[in-house]
């Protein structure tokens, strides 16, 4: 006999389903919707669908946009362009209001573990976008196998054609300790160190 009755179930099972979410918090999940008035699960369910519907792909540069093209692809110039993972590292970096160019979003990394090759990435177009006056390319992939292997495949494509290539800095987080840090992360920021 099933634990749960059917509804409550598939709405466990669905909730499951979203990266990070377990069955404990997809239970949660399914209690707080079911508790719920109508009216807010139909806010709810329709703010799911709404999203599925309005929301595309940059045709420039692979953010998510609700139009044919970007706000931030129709407000900046294409002179540096930073190369990220997915969509969300976008958001990550306009937080910063640090960086004023565009992005490049791959929508994936180069594993082969994972049978991703540089061909089911988006390395293509942004060659194609390299004649567009760009002067500099910022690979902020992260810093993992797949990610430096990525960006080291992304940079020797593009060194050969005269555009600057720059890699984001890697080292210790700002409040850790050194007897806690990797050995890798250690060694990176070592290796980056900068004059005072």
């Amino acid at each position: 006999m099933d634990v749960f009755i059917e509804p409550i179930g598939r709405l466990i099972n669905e909730f499951s389903k979203l990266p990070g979410v377990g069955k404990k918090t997809a239970q949660r999940y399914a209690y707080k919707i079911v508790s719920m008035s109508e009216g807010e699960a139909r806010a709810f369910a329709e703010a799911i669908l709404d999203a599925k519907r309005k929301v595309r792909f940059c045709k420039i540069c692979g953010n998510f946009s609700e139009e044919e093209v970007c706000g931030i692809c129709r407000a900046r110039t294409p002179e540096q362009i930073c190369v990220v993972k997915e969509p969300k590292d976008v958001i990550a970096l306009e937080k910063l209001h640090e960086y004023r160019g565009v992005y490049h979003v791959l929508h994936g990394v180069i594993s082969p573990m994972n049978g991703v090759g540089p061909d089911d990435i988006r390395i293509k177009e942004l060659l194609a976008r390299l004649n567009e006056g760009v002067q500099e390319v910022i690979l902020a992939t992260n810093p993992d196998v797949e990610g430096e292997a990525t960006a080291l495949y992304i940079a020797k494509l593009i060194k050969p054609l005269g555009v600057k290539v720059t890699r984001i800095a890697h080292g210790i987080p700002i409040g850790s300790e050194l007897e806690y840090t990797d050995e890798v992360t250690l060694a990176r920021a070592l290796s980056d160190r900068k004059e005072l």
